[in-house]
């Protein structure tokens, strides 16, 4: 009985993960809101839509969301997840840069310069940097790490 026991409460419940993911979406917009608030201090224009709240939080939001159901589906189908995500995280990762890299280049919005970029691309970083942590907190492996 104390096994079962161990295992459930090891297991986190959907209200556990619930609150872990408020938590998580709370403190990544948190972290870039600091983000935002030191790129225009250091010169990005208020114009620049996308260091707004406004526009990032919502984003911050979709990408824990995104991440934290993408990371449940790895962890349920694969045999090996942790090998899997170590791979897969980095790549999306870096593969959500582009439409930041392209609103640079295209210079598609007011106030766009390659320090506000690279403020946006800082963001995504920032997203995963807490969500990864959270979830193999909230949305363990459970010893399948290989």
């Amino acid at each position: 009985m104390s096994g079962q026991l161990a295992t459930r409460s090891a297991r986190p419940n959907g209200l556990a993960i619930a609150g872990g993911l408020v938590g998580t979406a709370v403190v990544a917009t948190a972290l870039n809101a600091v983000v935002a608030v030191t790129a225009r201090a250091a010169g990005a224009s208020d114009d620049f839509q996308p260091l707004h709240l406004t526009a990032y939080a919502p984003l911050t939001v979709f990408g824990v969301l995104v991440g934290a159901a993408a990371w449940a589906i790895v962890r349920a189908r694969s045999a090996r997840p942790a090998g899997l995500l170590r791979t897969l995280v980095p790549v999306i990762v870096l593969v959500s840069l582009v439409p930041d890299i392209l609103v640079g280049a295209s210079d598609s919005k007011p106030g766009t310069s390659w320090g506000a970029v690279i403020a946006l691309m800082v963001m995504h970083f920032v997203v995963a940097a807490v969500a990864v942590p959270a979830f193999r907190r909230f949305l363990p492996l459970e010893g399948r790490q290989g």
